[in-house]
């Protein structure tokens, strides 16, 4: 665990709380033993690359959350460097609620799933809606991705912690379904295509 994580999170109050219901102590020990600066190692890269979407969270000048679905290409959120995320924002509903909310409080909370392998990571950081810049889109854009692209977002890390698997329902994509399956497809044509052989040999 980060410290920089529970110094975000861990406000008086949820301290409060953990002391209240037994785990403060426990914590504690962990943020003692933990890093001092959350910079992404080859574990979070990896993960971040191999994802086809995630949830960002923002917060309105009002003080609601909003939260937002974020899909697209696997990779499609590109890790810059070690403290920087970056995507291209696809053309979408045109309601603009993430990106107005961005333009008053820069902070910004994505949270990544794997559900296939019950994983998740949580990350904090500040966001910058960047308009016009079509070097930097350069870098974010897929290609072979087939979206209206209207702006890149990027966003600098300021914590992440990984979440235990509790309670993840595991679930496929179809590109997952399609390659645990394709071995079985294989076998049965391999199958079939013996079992005509033998057949018309028989006869």
């Amino acid at each position: 665990m980060t410290r920089q994580f529970t110094q975000i999170a861990f406000t008086p109050k949820v301290k409060a709380v953990q002391t209240r219901y037994g785990s403060r102590e426990i914590y504690e020990n962990i943020v003692q033993k933990g890093v001092t600066e959350d910079i992404l190692t080859k574990k979070e890269i990896e993960f971040i690359k191999a994802r086809d979407s995630f949830y960002m969270g923002t917060v309105s000048n009002n003080g609601w959350p909003y939260i937002q679905f974020r899909g697209g290409p696997k990779d499609f959120l590109k890790v810059l460097n070690e403290k920087t995320l970056g995507f291209a924002d696809f053309k979408g509903n045109l309601q603009y609620i993430s990106v107005g909310n961005l333009l008053d409080n820069d902070r910004v909370f994505l949270f990544l799933m794997d559900y296939a392998r019950r994983r998740r990571l949580k990350i904090w950081g500040r966001a910058e809606v960047v308009d016009n810049d079509l070097q930097l889109l350069e870098r974010l854009v897929k290609p072979s991705y087939h979206a209206e692209i209207e702006r890149a977002i990027l966003i600098k890390v300021e914590a992440f912690d990984w979440n235990c698997s509790q309670h993840i329902p595991i679930k496929y994509s179809e590109a997952e379904v399609a390659e645990m399956i394709a071995p079985l497809k294989a076998r049965i044509e391999d199958l079939e295509a013996k079992l005509s052989e033998s057949t018309s040999t028989s006869i």
